[in-house]
C-alpha cells in the first residue's frame, strides 16, 4: 500500500510560552517537536508498510525548522518526504492547510492517507476530514486499529464510555489515529544515516497559491490567565453565616 502520512511541527510540551507582538499567537523563540498524534500516524503506516508492503509518505507544512519532523520520520523508515516551505503556511487555517495538501500530491495516487487525530497547539481536528472532503474520499476518525481486506480495509473507531465501532471502508480513504494505536519506534543509528539519502520534495507558496483563499478561522487575540485571590470574612452569629456563604455560592461563585 502506498500511504501517505501528514505531519506538522509543534511547541514542545513543556517549552516556556510568550505570546508575539500582536498577541494573536506564540514567539518563534521556542522549542518544537513532533505533534504526538502524527508520530502513532507515522507508525501505524511504518507497520502497515511492513505487513502488506508499499511505500511511505510523509509531509508537512511550514518554515524550513519544519524540515526536522519529516528528518525524524524518514530515519524511522518514512521512504521519501514533502515539505511546504515557507513561513507563509505557519499562518494558514485547517481548510486552507488541507487545499495545499491536496494540491501538493493531486500527481500521487495513494491508498491511504493519515493524519493524527489533532494537533497539540491548536487542537482543531480538522485537517484530516476537510482533505478526505477535498478529494473526495471516504474517511474515519479516532481509528485504534487497521486491518487490510480483500475490499478494502477494516477499522476500529473509539467511541465514548468505553465502546467501539468497527467499520469497512473502500480505498482510497483518510484516516485520522488515535495516540495509544501503537507503541512508538526510535530511530536507529543506520536509519538516522539513511535518511540523508532519502529523497525530499520541497514545494514553495507560490505552487500552490493558487488554491488558497482567505482563512475562515482566525485567533484575534490570546492571553495568558492572571492568577487572582480575594478571601472574604463573613461574620455574625452562625444560621447568618450560613445564609450568606449559600448565597454567595449561589450566586457568585455559582457552584450551587
Amino acid at each position: 500500500m502506498k500511504i501517505l502520512v501528514c505531519m506538522k511541527q509543534v511547541p514542545q510540551k513543556d517549552a516556556p510560552l510568550k505570546l508575539n507582538e500582536s498577541g494573536a499567537w506564540i514567539r518563534e523563540d521556542v522549542s518544537y517537536e513532533v505533534n504526538e498524534p502524527d508520530a502513532y500516524a507515522l507508525e501505524e503506516a511504518l507497520r502497515q508498510k511492513e505487513k502488506h508492503g508499499g511505500e511511505v509518505v510523509v509531509i508537512t507544512s511550514g518554515p524550513t525548522r519544519a524540515g526536522q519532523v519529516l528528518r525524524e520520520a524518514l530515519a524511522k523508515g518514512a521512504d521519501r518526504a514533502i515539505h511546504l516551505e515557507d513561513n507563509a503556511f505557519v499562518g494558514l487555517d485547517a481548510f486552507n492547510t488541507a487545499r495545499a495538501f491536496a494540491e501538493a500530491i493531486k500527481d500521487e495516487k495513494f491508498d491511504l492517507i493519515f493524519t493524527g487525530l489533532q494537533s497539540d497547539d491548536y487542537g482543531y481536528a480538522q485537517t484530516g476530514v476537510v482533505l478526505a472532503e477535498l478529494l473526495g474520499w471516504p474517511h474515519a476518525t479516532i481509528i485504534m486499529q487497521i486491518e487490510k481486506t480483500d475490499g478494502g480495509i477494516q477499522v476500529k473507531r473509539e467511541l465514548e464510555a468505553g465502546y467501539f465501532q468497527f467499520v469497512d471502508m473502500p480505498l482510497p480513504a483518510v484516516l485520522t489515529i488515535q495516540s495509544g494505536i501503537n507503541k512508538l519506534r526510535y530511530a536507529t543509528l543506520i536509519g538516522i544515516k539513511q535518511a540523508k539519502n532519502k529523497p525530499l520534495r520541497k514545494v514553495t507558496l507560490a505552487e500552490v497559491q493558487a488554491v488558497l483563499g482567505p482563512n475562515l478561522q482566525k485567533i484575534e487575540k490570546l492571553y495568558v490567565p492572571q492568577k487572582t485571590k480575594n478571601t472574604e470574612f463573613l461574620q455574625g452569629p452562625a444560621a447568618e453565616v450560613a445564609k450568606q456563604l449559600v448565597e454567595k455560592l449561589r450566586n457568585e461563585v455559582r457552584v450551587l
